[in-house]
C-alpha cells in the first residue's frame, strides 16, 4: 500500500476530531509512520495520545482491525509540538496481529510514549 492509499483509508476511517490533521509521511510493508498536528493552542491530553495510539496500531495492522490488548508506557510529556508515530506488526497469526507504535514530540529522537497491541482483524 502506498502512502496515498493509506492517508485515504484513514481519512475514511478516522472521525475528523480524531485525526489531528494526520499525515502519513511513510508506508513501507508492515511499518508505518505517521505525523499528528496539535489543535491550535492545545498540548496533547493523554487520551489525544491514546487516539493516536489506536490510529497508528491500525494504520500498520489494517485499519478494520480493533484493540483486544493493550500496554503503554508513557516515558515523557509531549511538548506543543507535532507528535510523529512509528508503528510496526511484529507477528500475524491468523485474524489475530501484534503490534507497537512509539510516539515521539517533534522529532524522533526522545520518545514520550510505547504502546504494544494485540489485535483482531
Amino acid at each position: 500500500m502506498t502512502e496515498d492509499e493509506l492517508q485515504a483509508l484513514l481519512d475514511k476511517a478516522i472521525p475528523e476530531r480524531d485525526r489531528y490533521a494526520l499525515f502519513v509521511e511513510e508506508c513501507q510493508d508492515q511499518d508505518v509512520r505517521i505525523r499528528f498536528s496539535p489543535c491550535a493552542d492545545e498540548s496533547w491530553s493523554t487520551a489525544a495520545l491514546l487516539t493516536i495510539v489506536d490510529t497508528s496500531l491500525r494504520a500498520a495492522a489494517g485499519i478494520e482491525a480493533g484493540i483486544t490488548h493493550l500496554a503503554m508506557t508513557r516515558l515523557r510529556d509531549a511538548r506543543p509540538a507535532d507528535v510523529i508515530a512509528l508503528s510496526r506488526v511484529i507477528r500475524r497469526a491468523g485474524e489475530i496481529v501484534h503490534a507497537e507504535v512509539w510516539l515521539f514530540s517533534h522529532a524522533v529522537v526522545d520518545a514520550i510514549l510505547h504502546a504494544t497491541a494485540t489485535l483482531r482483524r
